[in-house]
């Protein structure tokens, strides 16, 4: 009957996958070969000292398995083993071997951290670095492993795990294999720990700030996908704070702010627009000026646009010369100097410069049919106070229509606004009464007076 028990208790005990924590943790204290087997951990450590891994491993293997836990005080056969493993994991060749001796490396890690609590956080966390690192666990596994490194450290949990852990995350949420919830609740605690280290781990402190800026420039990748507004304003708002008067700070800030959604009813956002769009218009007014000191001629466009008409003139002067001296760009000049010749026209009444003017602008531009739409408004325009009677404004008219056939003649964009003028002024051509009383005959070629002095055919209507 003790027998059956016993055998009932064991199978219950192999089926549960339970290995008793008192052989796991044996020491060689109470051992009978307690002599032999810390002859062989003086043996085995000497050699570790001349990484001589292959001559130590012998007599840790006799150390190990006679006491794992050694003398009860050094986790040293624990922490050995897996640096013997490892070693043997990186120089073997066949898959079956490498798959052995990494099982029997992360096995000594959770051996160490079963037999002495106080070195399980540390353990767990080394045992994850190594998965991602040396072993390249899957990395359902490493996760699995630096999960359980976070829950034995806690707030102590090791700056080694950073980096794996936040590799994984990133990737695991980019493949749609980690929700944005999850890779959220890792970023805040891997920080927590990271700032708990950096606040009282003195002797750590600088490796948790080095190892928690290394592992939020990973995190940059998917930051914007996984965090909302009040996330950013709390990263940011404290570099604003601290560059107040920093222009690119600003920018930087505020585009970000209104990248992730944030509205521009928050108070932050608002103050952040106010100073951004006073920082824009400046740098923007600045540029322009440095634009049109390059460029006069279209600043004198722009001033044209403004209605100041003086000052655009003079920009147009400046912009002629310039090209004229380097550029040379007759597009540029074509346009300057019709430009030029509109406001002598519509606005100071200079008929003869803006008339010369137009000729220049046409003369850069061949085929353009504007500058002769322009004269052919002058004359139409000064018509009526052109020579001593009604037959004299009639030969300016006449003048006009030339300019304006010759317009649509060179390029038809002009065509449809020629027709309609020309249209609109054959009602004004010389009578045959007045040509009659002067003697003269259709087709005869008569000089118009006034500024205009141009040469026309006479055509009656």
């Amino acid at each position: 009957m003790k027998d059956l028990v016993k055998l009932i208790v064991v199978a219950l005990v192999a089926g549960a996958g339970f290995s008793p924590a008192f052989g796991q943790c044996e020491t060689w204290l109470k051992s009978p070969d307690k002599d032999a087997l810390e002859e062989a951990h003086v043996l085995y450590r000497q050699f570790l000292k001349t990484d001589e891994y292959d001559k130590a491993f012998p007599y840790w293997e006799k150390a190990y398995k006679g006491a794992p836990a050694a003398d009860g005080q050094r986790s040293m056969h624990y922490t050995d083993g897996r640096k013997i493993y490892l070693d043997k994991f990186k120089k073997a060749t066949d898959e079956a071997k490498k798959k052995e001796y990494a099982a029997m490396a992360l096995r000594m890690f959770d051996e160490q951290g079963q037999c002495y609590p106080d070195e399980k956080a540390n353990a767990m966390g080394l045992k994850a670095y190594e998965m991602f690192y040396t072993i390249n666990s899957p990395y359902p596994d490493t996760k699995k492993a630096c999960e359980e490194a976070v829950k034995a450290g806690g707030n102590n949990t090791s700056y080694v795990v950073f980096q794996p852990y936040t590799s994984i995350a990133v990737w695991q949420f980019q493949n749609k294999q980690m929700t944005a919830e999850e890779a959220r609740n890792i970023y805040t605690k891997l920080n927590e720990i990271a700032d708990y280290g950096i606040a009282n781990n003195t002797k750590l402190s600088e490796s948790f700030k080095q190892a928690k800026e290394a592992m939020n420039a990973s995190f940059a990748q998917i930051e914007n996908e996984i965090f909302d507004c009040n996330f950013f304003k709390s990263k940011l708002e404290p570099d604003y704070r601290a560059h107040p008067d920093d222009t690119e700070v600003i920018k930087f800030v505020y585009n970000k702010l209104k990248q992730q959604g944030c509205a521009d009813e928050d108070p932050l956002v608002a103050e952040l627009k106010g100073r951004y769009e006073t920082i824009v218009a400046a740098e923007n007014a600045a540029k322009m000026a440095a634009y049109y000191e390059e460029n006069p001629g279209d600043y004198g466009v722009a001033l044209f646009k403004e209605g100041k008409y003086n000052e655009a003139l003079t920009k147009f002067e400046q912009g002629i010369s310039k090209e004229k001296a380097g550029g040379n760009d007759n597009e540029k000049l074509a346009n300057y100097y019709f430009y030029m010749a509109s406001i002598e026209f519509r606005q100071l009444n200079r008929y003869s410069a803006a008339r010369e003017d137009a000729r220049m602008a046409a003369k850069y531009k061949p085929g353009w049919g504007q500058p002769y739409m322009l004269i052919g408004d002058m004359y139409a325009s000064t018509s009526n106070s052109c020579g001593n009677d009604a037959f004299d404004a009639s030969l300016a008219v006449l003048a006009a229509v030339d300019k304006y056939s010759y317009a649509k003649s060179i390029d038809g964009d002009v065509a449809g606004e020629a027709n309609s003028k020309i249209g609109r002024y054959s009602g004004y051509y010389p009578s045959k009464e007045e040509a009659f009383m002067r003697k003269y005959t259709e087709g005869a070629t008569l000089t118009v007076p006034c500024w205009i002095g141009e040469t026309v055919r006479l055509r009656l209507q």
